[in-house]
């Protein structure tokens, strides 16, 4: 990733976790740049319009289901719809698996939430196994 492709991973990444703004985005990839445990690849058409991008990371904490450390994690990855099931995703993941590999990592991770049977199909197909299945809960705590 370079400073150039801020701007069109910023958008990419937006339309992956709409929830999020694009300020938070850009910031977040911005940092990224200068992150030896980060990194975000993107794949373009021949005219330069972007279609997809992938960021994966260096995770030092445990990691569910692995047995080593670091890991490398896929942290996000999206292609438009429009050009999905052209190869475009495992293209960004062989990247992203080659970048892992060159930090040192043996193992590869990644999660995806539970009705998201698109991303689990993927996952799958892509060679990841599943680890394990969790529901996650929050509790709000009151202040004296």
């Amino acid at each position: 990733m370079i400073a150039s492709d801020i701007n069109d991973i910023g958008q990419l990444a937006h339309e992956l976790w709409p929830d999020a703004s694009l300020s938070e985005l850009f910031d977040d990839f911005n940092r990224m740049i200068t992150s030896d445990n980060d990194a975000a690849f993107i794949c373009r058409l021949e005219d330069h319009t972007p279609i997809a991008f992938a960021h994966v990371a260096i995770r030092n904490e445990y990691v569910e289901g692995t047995f080593t450390s670091p890991v490398g994690y896929l942290e996000g990855i999206y292609v438009r719809p429009a050009f999905r099931n052209r190869g475009f995703a495992k293209k960004l993941l062989t990247m992203g698996e080659g970048w892992v590999k060159d930090k040192g990592c043996v193992e590869f991770a990644s999660d995806t939430e539970l009705d998201n049977t698109v991303s689990q199909q993927f996952h799958k197909r892509s060679g990841f196994i599943e680890a394990c299945r969790m529901i996650c809960y929050v509790k709000k705590l009151e202040h004296l």
